[in-house]
């Protein structure tokens, strides 16, 4: 097999076992094929389904979501969805520390 990345058009690709991690949490190792030249990852349907399984039954299914920042006094806050508040067994006065990762991202930690 000789056949060229979908991506970068110049790695052969390669047949690898890779594990494959969701927000964070391991769903396997699965057959896949990696350009060795941009390290680009492939899962065929069959497997994608699989994948897709797994995260149904680990509850990471469905946890991103799109809200709108809104506005409390002179702050500004973001409203979490259920789905997400339940995984995260979040309450209302948990701590949580947040900061900038870059311009466009912001990374919200948990404090134990």
């Amino acid at each position: 097999m000789n056949e060229k990345c979908y991506i970068c058009e110049k790695g052969n690709l390669k047949k690898e076992r890779i594990e494959y991690n969701l927000y964070g949490i391991s769903l396997g190792k699965f057959d896949a094929l990696k350009c060795p030249k941009c390290s680009e990852i492939f899962f065929d349907e069959e497997t994608s389904k699989k994948m897709t399984d797994i995260a149904k039954q680990k509850g990471l299914w469905g946890l991103e979501a799109k809200t709108k920042i809104g506005q409390a006094g002179t702050t500004l806050d973001i409203r979490l969805p259920r789905r997400l508040i339940e995984f995260l067994k979040l309450k209302k006065g948990k701590e949580v520390n947040i900061h900038p990762e870059s311009r466009d991202r912001i990374v919200v930690e948990i404090s134990e």
